[in-house]
């Protein structure tokens, strides 16, 4: 088994359930699934856009953490609570990748971990060897 490369934002729910916010093995490079919460658990942002541009400055620094960045997303996964909010996560979504264009899908869902969250969202990415 190839070694693992982890990273922790030490927010209150990765301690809770256990888990990393990214992990490397090899040159794959994969984020949890993240909402826009601080690390005391409050959602940052009111709108669907502003928590999108948290989540995705959050996961860029669990990315560098384990050797990649934002130019190597190879994939990214969203969830919304409400569809209509789909103009608020391309308008963020083409601000970070619109060079990138990873492979993108945007699901609809009927709730997320945390009260008043609009979005989730993980990415795969690869690190330069």
């Amino acid at each position: 088994m190839q070694d693992r490369q982890r990273y922790s934002t030490g927010s209150v729910w990765e301690q809770a359930i256990g888990f990393s916010r990214s992990i490397r093995v090899g040159n794959l490079v994969f984020t949890a699934g993240t909402v826009a919460a601080d690390e005391n658990g409050i959602i940052q942002g009111e709108t669907c856009f502003e928590q999108c541009c948290y989540i995705i400055d959050k996961l860029a620094l669990a990315l560098t953490s384990v050797g990649s960045d934002l130019s190597h997303v190879i994939r990214v996964v969203c969830y919304l609570v409400d569809l209509n909010d789909a103009d608020d996560f391309t308008k963020a979504h083409n601000k970070y990748f619109a060079a990138v264009k990873p492979a993108t899908t945007c699901i609809e869902v009927s709730k997320l971990f945390g009260t008043g969250t609009k979005v989730e969202m993980e990415f795969t990415a690869i690190a330069p060897e």
